[in-house]
């Protein structure tokens, strides 16, 4: 193993750029696409209270994402770091609100994000298997824990390993919403419209709950900034990290509202809301013998997304400890595979200690408020840097009227939980501000007042890190 730190040696070891345009384009598309579109319009619908209302949700929030994607764009080609929103704050702000930012990805956002995705894998893949009961408890937990631990792995043992299989995963899964959408427009050109007869009807239109629908939303359109999260990896990343946003935006925008009239086409209303996989319901209305495939499908689909979201969060954590937010041993980078496997192995552990987690959907409201917040700052830091240091060389140059959009939406996204959401969002500021003491004790003070055990653990899990790592590797 040899430290990746990101110096002007040239004997120093990278991190290997073997990401092209496709496979960027497929850890874009398989990160998007990963549970969200098969649970989420239950949520949206919910929140907007109509079909006509949740649709125009749908369109706002693929607009939105749109809107960020560009900006990070622009980010991604002028700070050529990896790390996504962590290193344009720390680029903008400084270190603090970044270690804030990677305080909360450490402690909520990427391992809960993380485990929710594998155990929703879980529970589609063994469904058919419990067609009248729910799966045992202790066999999801496990069927997750094993896909965490193979998509680590496989991650571990070569960049482009985890590429291919991402290549493979989403060209499935856009294969099976093809089919979704394909089977609903068949129906509506049957004339199957009365459900979006006096489409706006019962719409709800209170600030808070027209947030939380978004939020539902949002959430399924989470994943646009994965390539920014592996900036140094990309081949030619000037031209291949906005051309691949480009051509991923517009596809799974596209895909996301089709299968939603899909849906709607031969779903009521009340049958959404009561149901807990919209998709497994639509199917066993819609494809008769081969309902089989749905399920199938959103396990492949989950599966693509939680290797888009190990990939991501491992380079975060990476990037985190090669700016001495984290301990050394996380900025390491294997001398042959060029993988950066003690992030990877750190990030898949914290995952599976969410596995034991029961209601680990209740850990979405929590990070929700903190996710948007930093993202928005992220954001902000375009801006700031456009007019702070406007010599900076910009390969992608937008409009200062996309981020400033952008930053207004997230303002409303972040302050509106407050009101309609108080308890969740109070209980993610809690999270964020708890890294404030860590900040102090671990980062800002100088490493000879540090209380003194805090050195010896640190050293002694580098040791043991380092000699476990060498005899299996």
């Amino acid at each position: 193993m040899a430290k990746g730190a990101d110096t002007a040696s040239n004997s120093s070891v990278r991190l290997k750029k073997e990401i092209s345009l496709l496979h960027g384009v497929c850890l874009i598309v398989g990160n998007m696409i990963g549970s969200g579109i098969f649970v989420s319009p239950k949520g949206v619908l919910l929140y907007s209270g109509s079909y006509g209302l949740s649709l125009l949700v749908w369109v706002i929030g693929g607009i939105f994402s749109v809107f960020g994607a560009l900006c990070y764009a622009e980010l991604g080609t002028t700070i050529r770091k990896s790390g996504a929103s962590y290193a344009y704050i720390l680029e903008s702000f400084g270190g603090f609100l970044a270690f804030i930012r990677l305080w909360t990805s450490l402690m909520i956002v990427e391992p809960a994000c993380q485990a929710v995705i594998a155990l929703t894998f879980s529970n589609y893949l063994v469904q058919p298997f419990y067609p009248t009961c729910h799966p045992p408890y202790d066999a999801v937990r496990l069927i997750a824990a094993a896909i965490i631990v193979l998509l680590t792995s496989v991650n571990c043992m070569k960049v482009k390993w985890g590429a291919i299989l991402q290549v493979v995963s989403t060209v499935a899964k856009v294969l099976a919403l093809i089919v979704i959408i394909i089977a609903g427009l068949v129906k509506l050109g049957q004339g199957n419209t009365q459900n979006f007869e006096d489409s706006f009807s019962n719409s709800k239109l209170n600030a808070g709950d027209m947030a939380l629908a978004l939020y539902s939303a949002l959430y399924s359109y989470s994943g646009w900034d994965t390539l920014n999260y592996v900036t140094e990896e990309i081949k030619n990343p000037e031209r291949n990290l906005p051309l691949a946003i480009a051509i991923s935006m517009p596809i799974v925008t596209v895909i996301y509202i089709l299968t939603n009239i899909a849906y709607y086409t031969v779903l009521d209303l009340d049958t959404i809301l009561a149901s807990d996989a919209v998709a497994v319901t639509f199917a066993d209305e819609v494809l008769g013998y081969v309902k089989w495939l749905i399920p199938l499908s959103v396990a492949i689909s989950c599966y693509g997304g939680l290797n888009s979201s190990i990939i991501a969060g491992s380079r975060l954590f990476f990037v985190g400890s090669r700016e001495g937010h984290l301990p050394n041993i996380l900025c390491m980078i294997h001398v042959r595979r060029y993988t950066p496997i003690p992030a990877l192995l750190f990030n898949g552990v914290m995952s599976l200690v969410y596995l034991c987690v029961r209601d680990v959907f209740q850990l979405i409201n929590y990070f929700s408020f903190n996710y948007w917040l930093f993202i928005g700052l992220s954001i902000a830091s375009q801006i700031y840097l456009r007019i702070k240091r406007p010599e900076m060389p910009r390969p992608v140059k937008l409009s200062l009227f996309f981020p400033i959009v952008y930053c207004i939406c997230s303002i409303f996204l972040v302050v509106m939980p407050l009101y309609s959401d108080t308890v969740n969002s109070l209980v993610g500021i809690a999270v964020a501000l708890s890294g404030a003491p860590v900040y102090y004790i671990c980062v800002h003070l100088p490493p000879e007042r540090r209380p003194a055990i805090l050195g010896r653990l640190l050293g002694e899990l580098h040791t043991i890190t380092l000699a476990s790592l060498m005899l299996k590797l």
